[in-house]
């Protein structure tokens, strides 16, 4: 049976990779509205399949049930699907870069005996690295590890790299949040306070597909004209201290001159003490 002439709970709960057992779950938790009854048997169109989408897609990204009911309790009857590519969109990889799956000895056998424990559970930290259990890896950025090993082929220690990595992470993150921000304060929430309109939601998804390129742009372009200026001046302070005439080394000069006959000052001594004289008894 076509989707738009209606679904039984069997057919709806195959279509989206789910048991009917979940279906009715997220029925009697408010999720998913009643279907339409014809005869004695309830039916579900495309609204429903959307809406089960939308939830599965909210739980693959950590979102409890009572998050995703907020969510779903916000999103307008027949706009499901919209808000469902909307999210899909959000939270798609900004790049088509693929993670890779290694193991604990692949790693090994990589970094050798820089990987110590101790910087294995630093990169843990940073985010570069998730651990899937039985000692094996996801590298996240394989593009990013190639970086880490052009700075060790350069001579500089992995510890060094990987800092180097985080300082860097760190400092991209709050580049992603101003234009985060930029994107909910002039798109989001004034699409919001305007009722979240179903017309409105293909603007609001092309703005976001627009945006994510643009500010990857402007942050490489920013980035070309900081890194010619920091070296430009760093390179300028080093040919300064080159020309700069060596200073006289005034303190060996005195120290060697001091006391030598007609240096003109004698060696500073002790005072000496006046003798004392004794008061004759009479």
């Amino acid at each position: 049976m076509a989707r738009d002439e209606g679904m039984t709970i069997d057919q709806l709960a195959h279509s989206v990779g789910m048991t009917v057992r979940n279906v009715r779950a997220h029925q009697a938790r408010g999720l998913l509205a009643p279907p339409t009854i014809r005869g004695r048997t309830g039916y579900y169109g495309p609204e429903h399949v959307a809406r089960l989408e939308l939830i599965k897609d909210l739980q693959s990204e950590g979102f409890n049930l009572e998050s995703i009911r907020r969510i779903v309790d916000r999103t307008p009857a027949g706009s499901t699907a919209e808000v469902l590519d909307f999210t899909r969109a959000l939270t798609a990889p900004f790049t088509d870069e693929q993670p890779q799956v290694v193991s604990l000895d692949e790693l090994r056998e990589r970094w050798g005996e820089q990987l110590t424990p101790e910087l294995a559970r630093r990169i843990l930290e940073l985010g570069f690295v998730r651990s899937l259990g039985d000692e094996r890896f996801e590298v996240l950025s394989p593009r990013l590890e190639r970086g880490a090993e052009e700075l060790v082929k350069l001579g500089l220690p992995l510890e060094a790299a990987v800092e180097v990595t985080g300082r860097v992470g760190r400092h991209v993150e709050a580049v992603a949040r101003v234009y985060v921000n930029l994107f909910l304060e002039y798109v989001w929430r004034p699409f919001e306070r305007a009722g979240e309109p179903e017309e409105e939601w293909p603007r609001v998804r092309e703005t976001l597909d627009r945006l994510r390129p643009l500010a990857a742009e402007a942050v490489l372009a920013i980035f070309g004209l900081t890194m010619t200026r920091e070296v430009e001046q760093a390179l300028e302070r080093e040919l300064a201290q080159l020309g700069r005439p060596e200073r006289p080394q005034r303190a060996t000069a005195r120290r060697a001159g001091a006391g030598r006959p007609g240096s003109g000052r004698p060696r500073p001594g002790r005072p000496r003490r006046r003798p004392s004289r004794r008061r004759s008894s009479r």
